[in-house]
């Protein structure tokens, strides 16, 4: 028993030890796998405030939680974000989860017992070096509801261990009734009975969350999009003290886009429908979304045709009033602190049109097939004479520029042909839409977007980086929407 005890704490001085260099060196906070079922954070100060006030000011230190369900193995390789004022970072892993309070203990035991310089039996050949604290994150299932339990080693002037300092963080509640609680002159009373100490010194801590409610009609989100702030002071007054206007505040915002209480749902939804057609491209499979339009795609196309065709002027056509009273009827429906930000364009062009009937209606590849062959026609007959942006190089654009002087080359709508056809028009009309935020709120010149929006690379890449420039646009958004920051702020950020 005690020889299992003994290689179980050497097991875990080893990888602790292994895990500090690699994340030193490399820069790296993890999370790191340990037995399978135990992830190792290495945290740095300012990366978790809640627990800075009860270590003793190390710059490093492990949290040991359990794994998450979902945690992939290239997780192991995530490395550090840089922060400076705003943490934004993506995270689509689960929230963290505890271990019990026994297994915390044994951890702490087996952490504890490698450190002690009187263990003679432990020790390899190489010194003991001592090791950063160490915290676990506990589940509170004991009846002194523990939510922390951690160890610090006390070092000497020569770095020699000379005992080890115990810490437990207990948590009862949530409660909201102050009376509850201890006043924070018994608490200093508490806490001179037991440390023997004259000088006490408080320090507060505060966490606000900005996103609201993850529950719509009765249903849990599953999210982790979220935005907090933290607020950090010293010489706390009273127990639930309002943070004081000397707080350090930091803000932190978590965006997995897709959520749907982002302000850009919607724009979110138009990408994933391209995210679904590279896919498709990519593999010959493509599984079509359900369809927001009742319409059949045919019927859409046709009437969009039969518009254009019978098109006498830009101002009192049924098309002009039918996109006008579209507009409208959007922006109506996006909040007034966001709508503001985002605004609808009223210069689509006939590619995005089709594309904006398209992707709310086509619900296989022969729907694709049969709107595109509308189209075709209609351009071969000279029923339809439509109007595109200059540089548009999608293969249906550069169809409809050959159609204005009568000839036109022959496309086999065979294939992945109508898929890639559909991604291009798509591809097109949302980088404008992106260019239009950015550089209509003047957060960006064209030269920073030009990485974003760039045609040298495959269809494939041009959909990753639109991925990346939405990432941008939620978080601008939702500095925007949640926070009220202004231009002076959101230009920095956006940078």
């Amino acid at each position: 028993m005690w020889a299992a005890r003994h290689q179980s704490a050497v097991e875990l001085y080893d990888f602790l030890r292994s895990t500090y260099e690699q994340g030193t060196k490399e820069n790296l906070s993890g999370p790191f796998l340990y037995k399978d079922d135990i992830q190792i954070h290495v945290v740095s100060d300012g990366q978790c405030k809640s627990l800075e006030s009860f270590w003793s000011g190390n710059e490093v230190a492990f949290i040991l939680e359990k794994k998450s369900d979902n945690m992939e193995d290239n997780d192991l390789e995530n490395s550090k974000n840089e922060s400076v004022g705003f943490e934004v970072s993506r995270q689509e892993s689960p929230q963290p989860l505890a271990v019990s309070t026994m297994k915390a203990r044994q951890l702490l035991s087996s952490y504890t017992l490698t450190l002690n310089p009187n263990m003679a039996q432990l020790k390899s050949e190489a010194p003991i070096k001592p090791l950063p604290p160490l915290w676990v994150r506990c589940d509170g299932s004991d009846a002194e509801g523990t939510c922390w339990l951690g160890a610090e080693p006390l070092k000497s002037s020569r770095n020699e261990i000379m005992g080890m300092s115990f810490r437990t963080v207990n948590c009862a509640g949530p409660n909201a009734d102050k009376t509850t609680f201890p006043t924070l002159e018994n608490l200093r009373k508490m806490h001179k009975e037991r440390h023997y100490s004259s000088a006490t010194q408080t320090r507060g801590f505060a966490q606000y969350d900005l996103f609201g409610s993850s529950t719509i009609e009765n249903s849990v989100i599953e999210s982790q999009s979220s935005v907090t702030v933290d607020f950090v002071w010293n010489g706390v007054d009273s127990i639930m003290q309002l943070p004081p206007l000397t707080s350090a505040a930091t803000l932190n915002i978590k965006v997995e886009p897709g959520d749907l209480r982002s302000p850009v749902y919607s724009v979110y939804k138009e990408l994933d429908f391209l995210l679904v057609l590279a896919e498709g491209l990519k593999t010959g499979v493509t599984e079509w979304p359900e369809t927001s339009e009742t319409t059949p795609a045919m019927e859409l196309v046709q009437q969009l045709l039969k518009d254009l065709k019978s098109k006498l002027d830009g101002l009192n056509s049924s098309l002009s009033k039918k996109e006008s009273e579209k507009v409208k009827s959007d922006t109506a429906a996006v909040d007034c602190s966001i709508q503001s930000f985002i605004t609808e364009r009223g210069d689509l062009d006939f590619t995005e049109m089709l594309w904006c009937r398209m992707r709310k209606s086509v619900s296989s590849y022969q729907d694709v097939v049969n709107c595109f062959s509308l189209v075709i026609q209609g351009l071969k007959n000279g029923e339809a004479h439509p109007w595109i942006h200059r540089g548009s190089n999608s293969t249906l654009s550069k169809l409809i520029q050959q159609s204005y002087h009568g000839s036109m080359q022959s496309v086999s709508l065979t294939g992945l042909a109508p898929i890639r056809m559909l991604l291009e028009i798509g591809l097109d009309k949302m980088k404008k839409d992106y260019i239009n935020c950015f550089i209509g709120q003047d957060l960006a010149t064209f030269n920073y977007l030009d990485y974003f929006v760039s045609t040298s690379v495959d269809l494939q890449e041009q959909v990753h980086r639109l991925k990346k420039l939405h990432h941008m646009l939620e978080v601008v958004v939702i500095c925007n929407a949640f926070l009220s920051l202004g231009h002076e702020n959101l230009f920095p950020l956006t940078q």
